[in-house]
């Protein structure tokens, strides 16, 4: 997670000047998709551990920010509900249990429930090893459950382990022989968009393309599953030089300032996600702390864009990190 952060800050902004940025537009598209701005939720868990009204709460914030949300299985809240209080588009991350009839069936009832596209993580077919939630044997609280798992009977985390309870949900029920082969079958049962998350390597984003995906998502899982895994501002511009076009590209890890959006975008992000701020604001504030902290992000690109001499998203190119 450090290293997320420390790497955004290592790139320098080469501005430009005497532009008219008398007006900017920071409005941009994901997958079609028009947002406010190019920074979206990325999908994290257990929202109701942060607020009581949980991924709800999320999702309005979201929206009220003009932007996208990605929602995750492991959701406090049904994503009936989370579609129904949303105004903007939801995406729904995915993961692949081993029980591939659940996995279709959780599948076919986000693209039935309104969710635009699919996210699929592909970097943990294995938990990280979170020593915080090994000494405090995380597991959910009673009352708490991953919600859109009911239906297969998986939306209980172990509730007496003498490890991680989501590691050993991990463990026990998502599919750690995943292959490319997972994309042809997942595109074979919804028409829904597929992006790749967890890309870290020019090859891997080319061969996601390949197999059918719309997009990748760079992303080293917040900095949660491998130490020493690259950050991912470093690794992006030479996935997107790889792809060349073909495809989109987001990027989540270590996103805290407008200028960091900047850089991400000059380096051939369409977007970038943000998940712990936002779960900041979640548990400062509900949705006025989501909309508030996204707010925040918003006000700083805008000023960034200003002092860079861009306009618009379409100005931002290479040139302002590598002149």
């Amino acid at each position: 997670m450090r290293r997320n952060c420390e790497a955004f800050a290592e790139i320098a902004l080469h501005y430009r000047v005497l532009v008219d940025v008398a007006t900017r537009d920071l409005a941009t598209t994901v997958l079609g998709e028009r947002i406010a701005m190019p920074i979206a939720v990325a999908p994290t868990a257990f929202h109701r551990l942060a607020h009581r009204d949980g991924e709800l709460a999320s999702v309005r914030g979201a929206g009220d920010a003009g932007t996208l949300f990605i929602l995750s299985t492991l959701s406090n809240t049904a994503v009936e509900d989370v579609v129904a209080a949303a105004s903007g588009p939801v995406w729904f991350q995915l993961y692949v249990y081993r029980d591939r009839g659940a996995t279709e069936a959780l599948v076919r009832r986000v693209e039935a429930a309104g969710c635009r596209a699919l996210v699929l993580t592909v970097d943990a077919p294995l938990l990280g090893r979170r020593e915080r939630d090994v000494r405090n044997r995380f597991a959910l609280p009673a009352g708490l459950g991953i919600e859109n798992l009911h239906a297969a009977g998986y939306a209980r985390l172990p509730g007496t382990t003498a490890d991680s309870g989501l590691a050993a949900y991990v463990a026990d029920l998502l599919d750690p022989s995943l292959t490319w082969d997972a994309i042809a079958w997942l595109r074979s049962i919804t028409k829904l968009p597929l992006l790749v998350k967890g890309i870290v390597r020019a090859d891997d984003a080319v061969r996601a393309i390949e197999h059918g995906a719309a997009g990748v998502v760079v992303s080293n899982h917040g900095g949660r599953q491998l130490d020493a895994s690259p950050a991912t501002i470093e690794v992006l511009g030479r996935i997107a030089d790889a792809l060349g076009g073909r495809g989109e590209i987001l990027l989540d890890g270590g996103v805290r300032r407008g200028t960091d959006v900047v850089k991400a975008l000059a380096l051939g992000a369409r977007a970038v996600l943000v998940g712990r701020p936002v779960l900041w604001g979640l548990a400062a504030g509900g949705r006025a702390g989501v909309a508030g902290v996204l707010e925040l992000l918003r006000r700083e690109l805008d000023l960034a864009f200003a002092l860079c001499g861009c306009p618009d998203v379409a100005s931002v190119t290479r040139e302002l990190v590598e002149p």
